[in-house]
C-alpha cells in the first residue's frame, strides 16, 4: 500500500513540475497567466490511498505589470477584460496580449493572424455598428469641400476710422487683416483674406478677398458691453467659383468674438474640409476607439474594441496563443467597451507583462524536489523491505 501511495504522490508532483515548468518557461510571454496545482488526498474506505493532483488554479485575476514598446498597435488592458479574436475556424478565442496589426484586406488582427472583434463606427458618427471584425481602411481619404469658418478673436475697441477708403493695397485704409485657408471640392487650398476696418464706433466691416479679388462683405455690430450682437450684424457668406470644382460657399462665424481695448487678437481661424489624404497611420484610444491618421492631418475613428468579461475566469480554459475559450464553467462571454462598467481601459505603445514570480516558482521547485526525493525514498525504503522478506522467505 506505501508503494502506491507514494507513487501517486511521485504522478503529483510531476504534474505540479509541468505546471512550475510552463510558469518558468512564460516568465517572458505577454498576457501569459501562471497556474498553480492543487492537491487533494486520496482514501478509499477511509483507509489512505495516496495523493492526486486535483486541479489546476490560474491567476487570471493577477495583472503583470506594463512593459513600454513605443508602438501604437501594442495595446495593454488596465484592469478587467480580454480581446475578442476570432480564428481562420470562427472559433472566438480570448487574450490580455494586445500585439494588433492591419491586414493586407484590412482586417485589425492579433499577432497569430485572428481577427480583433469589435464595433464598426461610420466616420461622423458616434453610433456603434454591429459586433463584427474591425476594418480599417488602407486607401485614400476623399477630399471636402469647406463649408464654413469659425473665428473668434477681439477686435479692439481702441481703433480708430481709417481716414481713406479701403483699399487691401492701402495697409492705413485697414485696421486689421488675417488669412483663413479654405478648400474646395478637388481639395485645392484658396486664401481668404479678411480686412476688418472700423466704421462706427460700435461697428466693423470685414471685406473679404480672394486670391486679390472682393468676394464680398459683412458687418459686425457690438454691444456696449464689448459683446458682438450677433441679431444687428449682417453676415454674408462668400462664394467662389474654382476652375474645374463644385462652387464653394463659406459661411464665416464670428460667434464669441469682443472687442475690448488692448491688442487685437485672433484666438480662432479654422476652417472645416479638407484635401484628400492616405492612411499613415493606426492609433488607439484608452476607450478602445481605432482611429485612422491620414496624410492630410485628418483622424477619423473607424472602430470600437470589443473586451470580454466572464461571470468565472476561473472556469475558462487555457488554449494555445496565450489565449482561452469560454465554458459551462466560465459562463458566457459579457461584452462591452473598454473604460465602461467594470471594464478596464486601454492602454496604447503598452503590453501587459507575464505575472509569472520567478522566486515564488523557485521556491515551489526546490520544494516539489524535495517532495518528489522524499517519495522516492519511500519507494526506495519499501523495495529494501521486500528483498529483506525475501530473503528470509
Amino acid at each position: 500500500m506505501s508503494y502506491q501511495i507514494a507513487l501517486s504522490a511521485l504522478q503529483a508532483i510531476n504534474n505540479q513540475l509541468d505546471n512550475i515548468s510552463q510558469n518558468i518557461a512564460n516568465t517572458g510571454t505577454t498576457g501569459y497567466k501562471s497556474s498553480r496545482t492543487n492537491f487533494a488526498a486520496m482514501y478509499a474506505s477511509s483507509a489512505p490511498n495516496g495523493v492526486r493532483a486535483a486541479s489546476t488554479t490560474q491567476t487570471l485575476d493577477v495583472g503583470g505589470g506594463l512593459l513600454s514598446t513605443g508602438r501604437n498597435l501594442d495595446v495593454a488592458i488596465s484592469g478587467k477584460g480580454y480581446f475578442m479574436v476570432k480564428d481562420s475556424t470562427g472559433v472566438t478565442n480570448y487574450t490580455r496580449v494586445g500585439v494588433f496589426d492591419v491586414d493586407k484586406q484590412g482586417n485589425l488582427v492579433d499577432h497569430m493572424g485572428r481577427q480583433v472583434q469589435g464595433y464598426g463606427l461610420t466616420p461622423g458618427s458616434t453610433a456603434l455598428g454591429n459586433l463584427g471584425t474591425i476594418k480599417v481602411p488602407t486607401g485614400q481619404i476623399p477630399a471636402q469641400a469647406s463649408t464654413k469658418v469659425d473665428f473668434v478673436g477681439n477686435l479692439s475697441a481702441d481703433w480708430t476710422v481709417p481716414a481713406n477708403a479701403f483699399d487691401p493695397k492701402d495697409s492705413s485704409s485697414y485696421n486689421s487683416s488675417t488669412v483663413s485657408v479654405v478648400y474646395d471640392s478637388l481639395g485645392r487650398q484658396h486664401t481668404i483674406t479678411q480686412y476688418f476696418v472700423k466704421t462706427a464706433s460700435n461697428e466693423v466691416t470685414v471685406h473679404y478677398q480672394n486670391e486679390n479679388n472682393a468676394v464680398g462683405s459683412s458687418t459686425l455690430q457690438f454691444t456696449a458691453a464689448g459683446q458682438l450682437d450677433a441679431a444687428a450684424s449682417t453676415i454674408n457668406p462668400v462664394n467662389l467659383a474654382p476652375t474645374g470644382a463644385n462652387a464653394l460657399s463659406v459661411a464665416f462665424n464670428y460667434a464669441g468674438t469682443t472687442q475690448f481695448a488692448g491688442d487685437t487678437a485672433t484666438t480662432a481661424n479654422a476652417a472645416d474640409g479638407y484635401a484628400s489624404g492616405t492612411m499613415v497611420n493606426v492609433l488607439i484610444g484608452k476607450d478602445g476607439s481605432v482611429n485612422a491618421q491620414y496624410s492630410n492631418g485628418m483622424v477619423q475613428s473607424v472602430g470600437m474594441i470589443a473586451l470580454a468579461s466572464f461571470p468565472s475566469e476561473s472556469g475558462l480554459v487555457a488554449v494555445d496563443g496565450t489565449s482561452w475559450q469560454a465554458s459551462s464553467k466560465s459562463g458566457a462571454a459579457l461584452l462591452g467597451t473598454p473604460g465602461t462598467g467594470q471594464l478596464g481601459e486601454l492602454e496604447s505603445q503598452q503590453l501587459e507583462r507575464s505575472n509569472v514570480e520567478v522566486a515564488s516558482e523557485l521556491v515551489d521547485l526546490m520544494s516539489a524536489q524535495r517532495n518528489y526525493q522524499a517519495n522516492t525514498k519511500v519507494i526506495s525504503t519499501q523495495n529494501d523491505i521486500m528483498q529483506s522478506l525475501m530473503q528470509v522467505l
